[in-house]
């Protein structure tokens, strides 16, 4: 992709300075370019090396109110054609013959969410902001300086090239400079779970439905792409995984065929296998002076109901919300009375879905008879109550909270 020139001072100007050019973060430059605020993007390494490297076997999930985000963005028109809706969601344990059944039609005419390659993801992102002359794109190869007080924020990257903005965004992931630059404390502990995450080709096509299976080690998801394939998430425990990873592809596929059955007839892995230690993590605040955190800079949870990038997403809308009517305003963008409306905001939001994934995550967890007994009953009590089931389907929409303007649809 092409990356933006300076002034001939060497020095970029911008509403908004976003360190982190990942999906979250440039999803937020798109989002706030629409509403005419100008951003300046700053990413360690070429972006052009992701698009070249194809198909890496790593997908993800975008809820119903997230589309509508990245409708909104500029962004779905560009993976709308390979990203596959998740029309049903099966809920089971083990070989439990109780399950959980979800059917979108029972809330509406749309899909609970859609499945996207991240390849296509970043394809349509880096598309957009290549011709939007409200974004500017920079590169870098080491950590920039960053200077924020009363005044705005300066930043100086190698080769004297500088940014100002009001506002410094922090989208850099988990280990985020900036937030342990801002004294941010970062809380959270280890689920001593892997995260196993693959794609398979199988027989038969899967009726665009997603499945969640509680296993020994962990939950096991099927979650359907494009043709006769699907995205595998597999939480194992930590000391299973490493010789699960060390196997070949044939004894790979044995050990995945085992949790996947035979229901969509024999499978096959294509594409790389990556696995990743899961825990959970939260930032103490969402912002400091001038400096607002969005995605696993703020937030990372387990993947057990596939809300990791929904809730960065739900981020960057309502940050995109907060930003918006300042400028209407004529308000500075990195005042504290203004951030602290972004904060409020997502505190309750993330809080809860932290609260949430955690809790699942250690109910299915325990593995005594009479516990398991219980989840069962409770899977099988859920799908009789039609309120309640209702709820839950709307939750996995992304419906249910207060929603930024972006993510309610029309």
């Amino acid at each position: 992709m092409t990356i933006a020139s300076p002034s001939a001072t060497g020095r970029y100007a911008a509403d908004v300075a976003i360190v982190g050019g990942g999906l979250v973060g440039g999803t937020l430059a798109c989002a706030l370019s629409g509403l005419g605020v100008a951003t300046t993007v700053i990413e360690t390494g070429d972006p052009a090396a992701s698009l070249d490297a194809g198909f890496d076997g790593r997908a993800s999930a975008i809820s119903l109110t997230s589309r509508r985000l990245l409708e909104t963005a500029g962004l779905w028109a560009g993976m709308a054609d390979e990203a596959t809706p998740m029309r049903y969601i099966r809920v089971t344990e083990g070989a439990s013959p109780l399950y959980l059944d979800y059917d979108h039609r029972d809330v509406g005419d749309e899909p609970f969410g859609y499945m996207v390659e991240n390849r296509h993801y970043r394809c349509a992102l880096y598309e957009r902001i290549e011709r939007d002359p409200n974004i500017a794109f920079l590169t870098r190869s080491s950590a920039a300086h960053v200077e924020r007080n009363a005044a705005g924020v300066e930043i100086r990257l190698a080769g004297g090239a500088g940014v100002h903005a009001p506002l410094v965004v922090a989208a850099e992931g988990r280990n985020s400079g900036l937030r342990e630059d801002a004294g941010i404390r970062v809380s959270g502990w280890s689920y001593r779970q892997v995260g196993i995450v693959c794609t398979v080709e199988h027989e038969r096509h899967h009726g665009f439905v997603a499945h969640e299976r509680f296993l020994p080690g962990g939950p096991f998801a099927i979650l359907p792409l494009k043709g006769c394939r699907s995205s595998i998430v597999w939480t194992e425990r930590a000391d299973r995984a490493p010789a699960i990873m060390a196997l070949d592809d044939e004894g790979f596929t044995v050990e995945l065929a085992r949790r996947f059955g035979d229901f969509l007839g024999a499978v096959r892995v294509v594409g790389p296998r990556w696995a990743y230690p899961l825990s959970l993590q939260f930032a103490e605040s969402a912002t400091a002076e001038r400096l607002a955190l969005v995605g696993d800079a703020l937030h990372a949870m387990h993947p057990i109901a596939g809300q990791g990038l929904n809730m960065g997403l739900r981020d960057v809308a309502a940050l995109s919300d907060v930003l918006s009517e300042a400028r209407a305003l004529g308000l500075d963008l990195g005042a504290g009375d203004v951030l602290a409306r972004y904060q409020r905001w997502r505190r309750f939001d993330n809080t809860l879905m932290l609260a949430l994934t955690d809790g699942l995550n250690r109910l299915f967890a325990v593995d005594a008879t009479p516990v398991r007994l219980a989840r069962n009953v409770g899977l099988a009590a859920v799908d009789a109550l039609p309120p309640l089931k209702r709820f839950f389907m709307r939750h996995a929409m992304g419906l249910v909270g207060e929603l930024p303007r972006s993510m309610r649809g029309a």
